[in-house]
């Protein structure tokens, strides 16, 4: 794993936040373009079409010019994501997991985004992600779908989103939460309290948390 900072007690970090690129070759030189900006990129899940050239793919991130926090999304089986994920040094696998780097933490939770409940987060974000984040200056979480209630899940006239996500962003307001899925979301934006949601679609976001 590179070095993120020299620097003890980092004051912000800059995150290139991306999800839902499916396997688009201009835009993943755009994305490695971007990277050289920030001190970490974030991959959201469906960066394949279905896992068609998953591992070149995966290539072609693990040479980016900062470490990149990936989960899956609905299009990779996270089993087989996560052993390629291990081949890679420059990539680190966050689905379930969590990563910490000084007063950061990066919890991670890909796949789904079909359904309103979800009983696996729900245990694993009582039994663990919430003991995580305690005593951090910034907690990330990175999802595939997102959570239930705001602009980012609103789709014909509905909410579509997940409520396990929802409320543990309720209760443990984490300051970023990176989402994806709803394509029809691209770019939009929201807060809960003080957590800031965002869906920042395939081309990539810059943020500095």
């Amino acid at each position: 794993m590179q070095i993120l900072h020299k620097k003890i007690g980092i004051e912000m970090m800059k995150l290139l936040i991306f999800v839902d690129s499916h396997g688009n070759k201009k835009i993943m030189r755009r994305l490695k373009s971007l990277s050289k900006k920030v001190d970490l990129v974030i991959c959201a899940g469906d960066f394949t079409v279905m896992e068609k050239n998953m591992n070149k793919i995966l290539k072609d991130l693990n040479e980016f010019y900062s470490p990149v926090l990936m989960v899956p999304g609905n299009h990779e089986d996270e089993i087989e994501l996560g052993k390629l994920c291990e081949k890679f040094e420059n990539i680190i696998y966050i689905h379930k997991g969590a990563h910490h780097f000084e007063d950061y933490v990066f919890l991670g939770y890909g796949g789904g985004g079909f359904s309103e409940a979800d009983p696996d987060f729900k245990r694993i974000s009582e039994n663990f992600f919430k003991n995580e984040i305690k005593g951090k200056k910034r907690s990330i979480l990175v999802l595939h779908g997102p959570p239930h209630g705001t602009k980012v899940d609103m789709i014909n006239n509905g909410y579509a989103g997940d409520k396990n996500f929802r409320k543990f962003i309720d209760e443990s307001q984490p300051h970023l939460v990176v989402c994806g899925h709803l394509h029809e979301n691209v770019g939009k934006k929201d807060k809960i309290g003080r957590t800031l949601i965002i869906n920042p679609g395939p081309k990539g976001v810059i943020v500095e948390i």
